[in-house]
């Protein structure tokens, strides 16, 4: 039979206090190796659970400093870019402002292009519509302002470069070089007159050159057929500018016509004294045609009261036409002008009909040069006669300043295409949305903007005339304006974001201060307790010792 140890009430009670010495050792310990008070809910229910909500709210905001960060790089990639499409922006106007210099010093030069390329052409009379042997006139005006014409003749084994070649010696020779021609980078043929003088292009005498010619030359759409009478003629007048102006209209004794002047029964004279204009009647119709009817065609019948500013008000009143043409009539000069509203605008093809009584029309008014001797058409007796006139008052230096002008264009759409961070372009219309909390009831958002060139309303450039310049001046500088504002809208919002992320950084580092008040231990605290409880538990093994004395005095009896 067995029985429990039997210990006296001293032994027993130091057993105890060596035990609770040694628990006590044993939890400072571990205080001590973790360096928290506080390592579950035993250890302290209230505390355990209050860091427990403050480390989580510190652990959300750290997840959400990620994002903001993120945030931070996106519109910061955004602001680059800005930063660089400013910079096209600003070149877009540097390029304009050098077409407005460009255009000033030209002295609205007449020009014709073609639209073919004729670079890698042996040999033009290969061409359908062109046979060796063609030949073709270009008139214009000497510098003393009489008519000078050139015959060109198109040769066996002829090139674009030879015909602008001899186009240019042939006037140079002969003319004092009022016309010159090349060939442009992209081979297109052009011809060109000095001092901003006009000229008329038309197959000559033997009409031995048709529209299939001037189409094969790349001047198809800038040439028609006028009727002379009872002849055809394959021809185009080219002004310089956008404004195609008569001769001064005079009366006969001597005084300038006036807008109020009747067209019907009026006889108009040039500064010499010569019959200009007369022998229309009531009927006869003035039809406008632009770019050979491509875009559009109004018609103007005469009556026996229509006076030149009449004729002016019914073609500016013309809905079909009074977008792309405008008429005026200058009292203090006798000029009647027709004024090219739109760069569309191309050609204007002016067709008079009599449809009244037959009888002789003069209508030698000069139209397309102010010296009357370019493209005159008189004696029309009961027949069709008309005119075209192509508009153009750009240079090959403006060819090349649109050009630039246009790839800035395009660089501004690849720029701003390449402008995006982790999906997200700010400058291609997407939106970035910045939380700021753990349960995103606090955010910014950052609107984006569509910054391509469209979305600046930056339109493709041409640079023929100075309101499509001015037109490319007024898109560039509201472009401008508007990247910079952005550029300024997207300081402001990374200055939020980035106070904002300071900010939660340093709740972050409150919360987790808090949590640690809660339960980390003070290590110098807990290696004082445990100093005293290992002096407590040498003190507690020598008390034992101490009341173990009298039995071990019983051992000593035997």
């Amino acid at each position: 039979m067995s029985s429990d140890v039997v210990l006296t009430a001293a032994l027993r009670n130091n057993l105890l206090s060596l035990q609770n010495t040694q628990s006590l050792i044993d939890k400072t310990q571990l205080r001590l190796a973790t360096g928290l008070k506080i390592n579950s809910a035993l250890d302290g229910p209230g505390n355990f659970f209050a860091a427990q909500s403050l480390d989580n709210r510190a652990n959300d905001l750290n997840r959400l400093l990620d994002g903001i960060s993120q945030s931070i790089r996106t519109v910061e990639t955004a602001n680059t870019a800005v930063t660089s499409l400013t910079k096209l922006v600003e070149q877009a106007q540097s390029i304009v402002s050098s077409a407005r210099d460009e255009l000033a010093s030209s002295g609205n030069e007449a020009r014709i292009v073609g639209s073919v390329d004729l670079s890698t052409e042996d040999d033009l009379t290969t061409l359908t519509g062109i046979a060796a042997g063609d030949s073709f006139d270009i008139t214009t005006t000497s510098d003393g302002g009489t008519q000078v014409t050139e015959t060109i003749t198109i040769t066996a084994g002829e090139t674009a470069y030879s015909l602008a070649a001899k186009i240019t010696d042939q006037f140079a020779d002969s003319r004092d070089g009022q016309i010159e021609a090349s060939v442009s980078k992209e081979g297109f043929l052009q011809i060109r007159s000095t001092d901003g003088r006009s000229f008329k292009i038309a197959d000559d005498a033997t009409n031995s050159i048709t529209l299939a010619g001037f189409a094969a030359l790349g001047f198809g759409d800038q040439f028609e057929d006028e009727t002379r009478g009872a002849a055809t003629v394959a021809s185009t007048t080219v002004v310089a500018g956008n404004t195609l102006k008569s001769i001064s209209l005079y009366e006969s004794g001597g005084n300038l016509l006036d807008a109020g002047d009747t067209i019907v029964g009026t006889t108009a004279l040039d500064a010499d004294g010569n019959t200009v204009l007369g022998g229309l009647l009531a009927g006869d119709s003035f039809n406008f045609v632009v770019n050979n009817g491509a875009i559009a065609s109004g018609a103007i019948t005469l009556t026996a009261t229509t006076t030149f500013q009449d004729l002016v008000d019914q073609i500016n009143q013309t809905a079909a036409i009074n977008e792309y043409i405008e008429a005026s009539f200058d009292s203090s000069t006798g000029q009647i002008s027709f004024t090219s509203l739109s760069d569309d605008v191309d050609n204007l093809q002016i067709i008079q009909t009599n449809t009244a009584t037959a009888g002789t029309r003069t209508f030698d008014i000069g139209l397309g040069d102010t010296t009357g001797v370019i493209d005159p058409v008189t004696s029309i007796i009961s027949e069709t006669s008309d005119s075209v006139y192509t508009f153009n008052n750009s240079t090959e230096i403006l060819d090349g300043l649109a050009k630039d002008y246009n790839n800035l264009r395009a660089q501004i759409d690849t720029l701003v295409k390449d402008a995006q961070y982790r999906g997200v372009n700010l400058l291609n219309g997407d939106d970035l949305t910045t939380f700021f909390n753990e349960d995103n009831t606090s955010s910014l958002t950052t609107e984006g903007t569509t910054f391509t060139a469209d979305g600046l309303g930056l339109t493709e450039a041409t640079f023929r005339s100075k309101s499509e310049i001015e037109l490319s001046a007024t898109q560039s500088r509201a472009a401008l304006e508007s990247v910079r504002s952005f550029g300024s809208t997207l300081a402001n919002n990374l200055s939020i974001i980035q106070t904002r992320k300071d900010f939660t950084q340093q709740t972050i580092n409150t919360l987790k201060a808090g949590a640690d008040d809660l339960t980390v231990a003070d290590q110098n605290e807990e290696g004082a307790n445990l100093l005293a409880l290992q002096t407590r538990q040498t003190l507690g093994v020598t008390s034992l010792s101490l009341a173990s004395q009298s039995q071990q005095a019983v051992l000593r009896l035997f």
